[in-house]
């Protein structure tokens, strides 16, 4: 992930999000996705609107990427794209443990699969209280299963040739940075299928462009909703 950039054009960008997010359904429970890429600085984003929400509401959050599938599952298939957006993440088990708990106001399990370690993981669960924003960052998070999850979504929006060699930047060695490399076909093909499948940045309630980190733009989305 990117690390964090500290300006002030980009503290007024999260804390006009964040304004946006209070906002919703006051004193009810809301959920909403951060979406975006591999490398788009998702994690990021939602940790900064986290913690500027704090003063105000009552904040959990997750990521879908405790919710990993097995390796074997992940790659059953090959490693192709198709499984990459396919077969990458359990949403019945993000419903179950997530979703479904968070609406009834019962405790939460925020993850069940340590990606690194391939092994299932058991947390502590996770009381949740009235008005409590629920902020799950990740990829792939308005896909058909997920679309009645979501309260409001965020889509980070950055182009490959920026969200490639950025995400890359996570790990050791060198990587080719071009996003139409062999190397890269499996990521940017599947999301490339999201894309066509979902229209993730058409769909957004907000569109928060994190191209430049130090100046991202937030606009709203064709399906805003009030405030």
């Amino acid at each position: 992930m990117p690390a964090p950039v500290r300006t002030a054009e980009r503290d007024a960008a999260v804390r006009d999000l964040a304004d946006r997010v209070v906002a919703l359904q006051p004193g009810e429970r809301v959920t909403v996705a951060v979406d975006g890429f591999d490398g788009a600085g998702k994690t990021v984003l939602a940790d900064e609107v986290a913690q500027m929400l704090m003063a105000d509401r009552p904040v959990l959050r997750v990521s879908i990427d405790g919710f990993h599938r097995p390796q074997a599952q992940r790659r059953a298939r090959g490693r192709g794209p198709e499984s990459f957006y396919e077969d990458s993440y359990d949403y019945d088990a993000f419903r179950r443990a997530v979703i479904e708990p968070f609406r009834r106001g019962a405790p939460v399990t925020p993850a069940i699969n340590d990606v690194v370690a391939d092994r299932p993981i058991h947390p502590d669960r996770i009381v949740v209280g009235p008005g409590t924003v629920l902020l799950v960052d990740g990829i792939f998070l308005q896909r058909p299963e997920l679309t009645d999850a979501w309260d409001a979504t965020v889509w980070v929006d950055v182009p490959f040739a920026v969200s490639v060699p950025r995400g890359n930047a996570r790990f050791e060695g060198e990587h080719d940075p071009d996003p139409e490399a062999a190397v890269n076909r499996r990521y940017v093909e599947g999301q490339r299928l999201y894309l066509a499948e979902a229209r993730p940045r058409e769909q957004a309630s907000w569109v928060f462009d994190n191209t430049d980190l130090a100046r991202p733009l937030l606009t709203s989305g064709r399906l805003s909703p009030p405030g």
